[in-house]
């Protein structure tokens, strides 16, 4: 009887030993929630990030993409962040005003002549400490993701600042682009990127601001007759993570997720051009918007139009911010 129980007592022993390796070995399981279908650049960049993880860690790290808003929307993402529900997201640029106001420099209108130059600031060193610009707030970012410069579509064709008073825009919840066109003398609407098609079509609307892209893929040049090729702002996405998470990530794990970032993030930004130059051929080649070019006369009047923007949030934003970011241009 003894011996019996002994032997069960040593194969209890074991098993316990067992469960105690297993919960040990468990993977470090990384959500990444983005709100954009897994075809986009960003949607693309994220599935590169869960696999170059999978093939360089195994079974020690998984990274589960939630694409199209499956977990969180771009509002709430931060929030669910900090509490510990997601570890990885990339909302764009304009949605961090709540947690730092230097971000906004990238709403700034014709800060950039091409995404080379945004690239460029991107990459220096005053861009890259824009990075850690809400670690006090617990929040820190790991890099950006190009979408593209923006492009003004309307029901009417836009030439000439003039051309834009009086009409409604969408814009994303930014102080920065409702200034820029209330500079037009337009009236700015904040609302969901879900909703533009719609407001669009019903005419609620009459224009809105996107990158070829977003034109393209969620067709708005079907429902607006006039795209005129601006390039007066940005749409780029900053990949943010939790301070917490990420410092709490063992020495020998973080070098290795950050490398297999890093790389996707130059992957889906090689998408973003691509697509941005197809996209604005398709929608060339389906003849339902005209694309106005504008003449450099033209584009300087958009400038000296917008350019006061720069002044009003200068105090938020800060004077060597904005020239650092202007140098790129250079």
């Amino acid at each position: 009887m003894f011996g019996k129980v002994s032997k069960i007592l040593a194969v209890t022993a074991v098993s316990t030993m067992l469960a105690v390796g297993t919960a040990v070995a468990a993977p470090i399981v990384i959500k990444f929630s983005h709100v954009v279908a897994e075809n986009t650049p960003k949607g693309q960049a994220a599935n590169k990030f869960r696999d170059l993880v999978a093939e360089r860690l195994g079974d020690k790290v998984v990274v589960e993409v939630f694409p199209s808003s499956q977990l969180f929307g771009d509002d709430a993402v931060l929030e669910a962040m900090l509490l510990g529900d997601v570890q990885i997201a990339a909302p764009s640029l304009s949605k961090f005003s709540r947690y730092t106001k230097s971000l906004q420099i990238f709403d700034l209108p014709f800060l950039f002549k091409d995404m080379a130059a945004a690239e460029k600031f991107q990459q220096s060193d005053a861009g890259q400490k824009l990075l850690n610009s809400m670690a006090s707030k617990g929040l820190l970012g790991l890099g950006y993701i190009h979408n593209g410069l923006k492009q003004l579509s309307a029901s009417k064709p836009l030439k000439v600042p003039a051309d834009a008073k009086g009409l409604k825009f969408r814009i994303q919840a930014s102080d920065v682009l409702a200034a820029q066109f209330q500079a037009l003398g337009a009236v700015p609407l904040k609302k969901p990127f879900s909703e533009v098609f719609t407001l669009l079509q019903t005419k609620a609307i009459d224009g809105q601001e996107n990158t070829w892209s977003n034109i393209y893929s969620q067709k708005f040049f079907e429902v607006q007759p006039y795209i005129t090729e601006s390039n007066h702002g940005l749409i780029d996405y900053l990949v943010v993570t939790s301070a917490e998470f990420w410092n709490g990530l063992p020495d020998d794990i973080r070098p290795v997720v950050k490398k297999s970032l890093d790389e996707a993030i130059a992957f889906g930004n090689t998408v973003a051009a691509q697509k941005a130059e197809g996209d604005k051929q398709r929608i060339i080649d389906s003849k339902r918007s005209e694309i106005i070019q504008l003449t450099p006369e033209e584009r300087a009047q958009w400038v000296e139009t917008m350019k006061p923007v720069w002044k009003e949030f200068e105090a938020e934003i800060g004077k060597e911010l904005i020239d650092a970011a202007y140098a790129a241009n250079n």
